[in-house]
């Protein structure tokens, strides 16, 4: 026997959509209880809900599934964009030393501490890292003199950028950068004599070759690749004529390994705590031996 339900009974009304008003209803979203019409149901497991709360069912669904690479960071489509970016503000200042001449490569150079101007004139002026011009340890990692050099480090950066931007992310791959390109210039301004000047993307470029072999050794590809071509180009620095500073490679090799393991191997949980940890004790240590190196200087 059919049951009939009893009706609402004169004077009573159905509630209106809160989307539609004037569309009565008696069905209500199953999440928030809010009255919805035909044109706004959507089914769900149980009962009907409303469009707000699947998209926020769904939304928090994307945040919570979204896919990370190795290293923690998002995964993008592109992941050549910050190598290309990079690429492209080397080569741009690379023109603009064109343009402007040596000047333009003297005022943001490396060089720790010198005598700059010409003797007839007396307009000699002390310049350097040590005199407070702390901005050229790092606008010497975006300078280059010569076409070769900065073919040389163009085609690196090309090459070994996108693999390592794709593995860590994109702001990770842009701190592993300018952290060993920091860590190039500080060696440098320790290590070499105070009145020789440098310049280069070698540094950044190391730390890239550095954070190849952690990542590579981490995955279990062969290494050997990797590491004669490293051996390749540290060679290079030390043959007579070339003027390679061989201390930027150094100091950018060893940041770059050092920072990339702590992105690469750091443990879940904590994981960014570990990596960004780590960037503050690398960029802390550069800091502290380049205020050393310039005590030491004017002293």
């Amino acid at each position: 026997m059919e049951h009939q339900q009893g009706g609402l009974g004169p004077g009573h009304t159905l509630p209106g959509c809160y989307r539609h008003p004037g569309r009565e209803t008696g069905i209500s979203c199953t999440r928030c209880d809010r009255p919805i019409c035909p044109d706004c149901m959507i089914d769900a497991a149980v009962g009907y809900q409303c469009p707000e709360c699947v998209r926020g069912a769904s939304g928090a669904a994307g945040r919570a599934v979204r896919p990370r690479t190795l290293a923690g960071g998002t995964v993008v489509q592109d992941t050549r964009l910050v190598t290309k970016i990079l690429l492209g503000l080397n080569v741009a200042v690379f023109v603009v030393g064109l343009a402007l001449g040596r000047q333009f490569i003297n005022d943001f150079q490396l060089i720790g501490l010198a005598l700059s101007g010409q003797v007839e004139t007396g307009g000699l002026q002390v310049v350097g890292v040590a005199d407070g011009e702390w901005y050229r340890l790092l606008s010497s990692a975006f300078l280059h003199s010569e076409f070769w050099h900065i073919g040389v480090n163009m085609m690196a950066l090309w090459f070994l950028g996108p693999p390592l931007e794709a593995a860590l992310g994109r702001l990770r791959f842009v701190a592993l950068y300018l952290l060993s390109a920091l860590g190039g210039s500080v060696v440098s301004y320790v290590l070499v004599v105070q009145n020789q000047p440098s310049l280069g993307a070698s540094g950044a470029i190391f730390g890239l070759f550095g954070a190849t072999a952690v990542l590579m050794r981490r995955l279990n590809y062969d290494l050997r690749p990797i590491f004669v071509l490293l051996a390749i180009n540290l060679v290079i620095g030390f043959i007579p004529g070339l003027r390679v500073a061989w201390q930027a490679h150094l100091g950018g090799l060893i940041i770059g390994a050092v920072f990339a393991f702590a992105l690469i191997h750091a443990p879940r949980k904590g994981r960014a705590l570990v990596q960004w940890g780590t960037c503050g004790v690398l960029l802390g240590a550069l800091v502290l031996a380049a205020v050393i190196r310039t005590s030491a200087l004017l002293g």
